[in-house]
């Protein structure tokens, strides 16, 4: 039964594809190879009609498949990695707007969720929705605690349930494109079905969304950059979200900001700055920063201030991305593409075994042009999409949290420049960049690593005399073994067989002189030169082992 309800929805699918003009990707699937005769000897083709590009094609049938294929067309979007610029500007046009469910299945649903009726906890519970989207829907109410202003965002009923027969579907699909559609094997369809059910299960997890909530405001507590409403937690449920309502001018209502006497300038350059405030300082950010999602307040029009909502998509990058992003962006502007290259490599972001040269030369093709333009021309999302249909010709990796990141920029870097033509966002970035390369790269990151890794080197130190111990002791019985995973390191074995002399020597320099550190902390010892005579021993036969072993090298 389940079979026939896939086939008979693949055949719906398939049919809107064909309506929309995209019989080339349904003839592709060999199941439907046999139908192609029937669809072109069929009077409506006979007739010349001017089509709409395929980019619109595409966007059009995802509309008319629903929101769950909606919200999917919204995921490819961002995913300039795998998708052609045309179709993913237009699926970016895609919009997650779909009609409510009736305000009593809502009311019903909070009811059970708290096992109350909704008057006991709140009043003026609004039956017409705020907003309506795939995934759930936003209704206004006070708190019957202490009357404070609400909003209600509810999951809409056995959303589970259609989520998971068209996920089931999407992979279906995805499995015949990958068999039959040569180009979609690059393009890993069922890898890329599986981040979207990943993200869009997620989404369904109020208590998630609520979590993000906390940590964003917290995170932005003490600044006057952006306001995250406060969540209600007592009320919160799986399926229910409460958090306190806000007002402000929605931030594409340029004309609205304009009449409060909005600095337009400083409201550009704010957002840019909560952009890298979030992704080099915070290290959590959100990641779904369209305009709906989007609110100023003008109390103060000379200094507005960012509100957000819908934080059921938020991101972070591991240490290690963070300083990659940094160092490409500092490398980009100054137009160093060795560096650019270098760094991907070092990252893992592309093959180890990539030339560096012949990607540094693609690179700078990409770039130089771009580069022609005034900085405040050029667009660092534009830059980050670049690098990655770059990247993706020397066979980039795809990093869901870097995509996410780009995702971000643009949106912000968009809204930005719709604000303020003039944005110079390179001006407005750069003293974030050098502040956080200073802070992690320079002297003072290397005090605050040594700092931050001290406890644990203290506690591992009474270990080093005994792991020392073992090393020397297998070497001497010929039990020492060094193993390399990398092919090509493996012509090397024979040669550094022959310095194990250098490396005995080397590793028991440094067991003596960190020995020698840790009996200082000993009391009782006897001193010379205020320095525990033991102490002062082990640190010079550990001098005098290192600088042995050093000489040896250089012969």
């Amino acid at each position: 039964m389940r079979r026939l309800s896939l086939l008979w929805r693949l055949s719906q699918i398939n049919f809107v594809l064909l309506r929309h003009g995209l019989d080339d990707l349904v003839f592709s699937i060999h199941l439907f190879r046999p139908l192609r005769f029937v669809f072109y000897l069929s009077p409506w083709n006979w007739i010349p009609r001017k089509r709409a590009s395929r980019g619109e094609r595409i966007r059009r049938s995802l509309e008319d498949l629903g929101p769950i294929f909606v919200k999917f067309g919204q995921m490819l979007s961002t995913r300039p990695d795998i998708l052609p610029d045309d179709i993913a500007l237009e699926l970016s046009r895609l919009q997650d707007q779909v009609p409510p469910f009736p305000g009593k299945v809502a009311r019903q649903i909070i009811e059970e969720a708290y096992g109350h009726p909704i008057e006991d906890i709140l009043d003026d519970f609004d039956e017409t929705p705020m907003a309506s989207a795939s995934i759930a829907q936003v209704h206004s109410a006070k708190l019957k605690e202490d009357g404070s202003e609400v909003i209600v965002k509810v999951v809409r009923p056995n959303i589970l349930k259609t989520i998971k027969h068209d996920i089931s579907l999407l992979y279906t699909v995805a499995e015949l494109a990958q068999r039959y559609w040569p180009e979609a094997r690059r393009l890993r369809p069922v890898e890329v079905v599986s981040e979207y059910e990943k993200t869009i299960i997620d989404e369904l997890d109020l208590l998630r969304e609520a979590a993000n909530a906390t940590q964003l405001r917290a995170n932005f507590a003490d600044t006057g950059l952006l306001y995250i409403p406060e969540v209600h937690w007592d009320y919160c449920r799986s399926n229910v979200l409460v958090l306190e309502r806000i007002y402000g001018l929605p931030i594409d209502d340029i004309a609205a900001l304009n009449h409060a006497g909005t600095d337009m300038r400083r409201l550009s350059e704010l957002g840019v700055e909560i952009f890298f405030t979030q992704v080099f300082r915070h290290n959590f950010f959100h990641a779904d920063m369209h305009p709906g999602n989007i609110f100023i307040d003008v109390t103060n029009p000379r200094d507005p201030r960012y509100l957000a909502v819908d934080f059921g998509i938020v991101s972070s990058l591991s240490p290690d991305d963070q300083r990659y992003l940094a160092e490409n962006f500092h490398a980009f502007f100054n137009r160093d593409y060795q560096r650019v290259a270098e760094l991907h490599v070092e990252s893992g972001w592309v093959p180890k075994d990539t030339r560096i040269d012949e990607f540094e030369s693609a690179i700078r093709t990409v770039c130089e042009p771009i580069f022609q333009k005034p900085l405040k021309e050029i667009s660092f999302g534009q830059l980050l999409l670049r690098l990655f249909q770059t990247a993706r010709r020397f066979n980039m990796e795809i990093q869901p949290q870097l995509v996410l990141l780009q995702k971000t920029l643009l949106n912000i870097e968009g809204i930005g420049r719709s604000l303020y033509p003039d944005l110079d966002l390179w001006q407005t970035a750069k003293p974030f960049l050098e502040k956080w390369m200073m802070d992690h790269l320079g002297v003072q990151g290397m005090a605050s690593s040594a700092k931050y890794h001290l406890p644990l080197f203290m506690e591992k130190l009474p270990e080093m005399p005994m792991l020392a111990y073992d090393v020397l002791r297998k070497a001497s019985r010929d039990e020492l073994r060094i193993q390399y995973e990398s092919k090509q390191l493996e012509e090397l074995q024979n040669t550094l067989r022959s310095s194990n002399e250098r490396t005995i020597s080397a590793i028991a320099g440094a067991s003596s002189i960190i020995a020698g550190v840790g009996l200082m902390q000993v009391p009782g010892l006897g001193m010379t030169m205020g320095i525990p005579t033991f102490s002062l021993a082990l640190y010079g036969l550990g001098t005098f082992l290192i600088i042995a072993a050093w000489l040896k090298s250089t012969d």
